[in-house]
């Protein structure tokens, strides 16, 4: 079993399982397959061990993938609950950023329902 950037990458085609690294998704990795010149038709195990270096090395340089990424995207969350700005009080409120509605729905983001006790006379 191959592993590149901490992952353990399955034995599936080429493209298919480079997409297991957090950060590399179905475009970036055809283009890392054209770059490294390795047929995306071919699955992880039938690579040599010079071909995984190479992959390793061009996703090592070039692209930003998982403990990295993850760091970065905390960051700029943060930065935006530090700037007090929209986005950062929605994300500090545990509410939907991009102008959903919350009246229903929204359930993802807030939780399970917390029931309110109807008002007595």
């Amino acid at each position: 079993m191959a592993r590149i950037a901490g992952v353990d990458l399955p034995n599936k085609h080429v493209d298919i399982a480079l997409t297991y690294i957090f950060g590399i998704g179905r475009s970036s990795a055809t283009e890392i397959c054209e770059k490294a010149n390795i047929d995306t038709k071919r699955f992880i195990n039938d690579l040599s061990a010079e071909e995984l270096n190479d992959l390793r090395r061009l996703i090592e340089n070039d692209y930003k993938v998982e403990g990295r990424l993850r760091t970065e995207i905390a960051l700029n969350i943060k930065r935006l609950m530090d700037i007090g700005c929209y986005r950062g009080l929605r994300h500090r409120k545990g509410l939907p950023l991009r102008g959903q509605r919350t009246r229903t729905n929204a359930r993802t983001r807030k939780g399970k329902k917390k029931t309110v006790a109807g008002k007595k006379k």
